[in-house]
């Protein structure tokens, strides 16, 4: 079979869209976490700790920053940051969102003490700067978060990722082929 036939296959078609797919969607995130300078710069909100201002399931995108650029204020002046759990292992399921409320340098580093909106006190730890994963640049995209949370279990990728593909193979304009007279 020649190239020329090979690419004329509905299969060979698809194959090379889902590698250009993948490729994108690869390029996509690395690019962004390049840019934003950032580990995850897509988070999905998980609770409801900083409502009004973010709510279940709103997408953030976070940028990594310099500590000592972070602006530790009461809200609405105080920047959100995105931060690993202090307490226990840097699990990445386990990623806090809420308000950099008071920072204090000690021994060379930057501790911010935080509290959700929504909440009635501050957090009982204090975030260490290597905690930090950076600072909330745009606010909420409803509703998107969900799928941040899919994507982070098998059974998730299994049920996005192809749907995704359908969608985007549903969206490409091929060439419809006319009957030979």
């Amino acid at each position: 079979m020649k190239l020329k036939e090979m690419l004329k296959s509905d299969y060979v078609k698809s194959a090379i869209m889902l590698l250009i797919l993948a490729i994108s969607v690869f390029v996509f995130w690395f690019g962004l976490r390049a840019a934003l300078r950032a580990e995850y710069p897509l988070c999905g909100v998980a609770s409801g700790s900083m409502k009004p201002t973010l709510k279940v399931g709103d997408l953030i995108v976070v940028q990594g920053l310099n500590p000592a650029e972070i602006n530790a204020a009461q809200a609405p002046e105080g920047d959100i940051i995105v931060f690993y759990r202090p307490k226990g292992w840097r699990d990445p399921n386990d990623l806090i969102v809420h308000r950099a409320i008071n920072k204090t340098s000690k021994d060379g580093m930057w501790y911010f003490k935080t509290k959700g909106d929504a909440n009635f006190g501050s957090d009982p730890w204090e975030v260490p700067e290597d905690y930090l994963i950076g600072r909330v640049v745009s606010l909420r995209v409803p509703l998107v978060g969900f799928i941040t949370f899919l994507m982070r279990t098998p059974a998730g990728i299994l049920v996005i990722l192809p749907m995704l593909v359908v969608i985007f193979i549903d969206w490409i304009p091929w060439p419809k082929k006319h009957p030979e007279p």
